[in-house]
């Protein structure tokens, strides 16, 4: 790795520490994404069938050059599920019940 004068400088390394709570993750069928001018705000939302109530699950807020960087790990990602897996079918069918965040004015 090199800094900004072209010099080398040590690889850096980061412990990252996983909680069992977390570790377990928490299943979510729908994201909503909106975003300003400093940040992006992605909801992890959990529908379920015949429930008129959804619940956000987890809200994620980012940079831009990390919601940038997110695009491009997924992207990768993609790409190598399916070609150990197959091509992903996307559904041509989009959820069909009205959403909104129950925010004051939303029944």
């Amino acid at each position: 790795m090199n800094d900004d004068k072209g010099q080398k400088r040590p690889d850096q390394q980061i412990n990252v520490e996983l909680s069992e709570e977390v570790a377990e993750g928490t299943y979510c069928n729908l994201a909503m994404i909106a975003h300003s001018n400093s940040e992006f705000v992605i909801d992890f939302i959990r529908l379920m069938p015949g429930v008129p109530k959804a619940k956000v699950k987890s809200r994620i807020i980012v940079t831009p050059d990390h919601a940038r960087r997110l695009l491009a790990a997924l992207k990768d990602n993609i790409e190598k599920y399916e070609s150990a897996f197959g091509k992903i079918n996307p559904s041509d069918e989009s959820p069909r019940f009205p959403i909104s965040f129950g925010t004051p004015g939303e029944a």
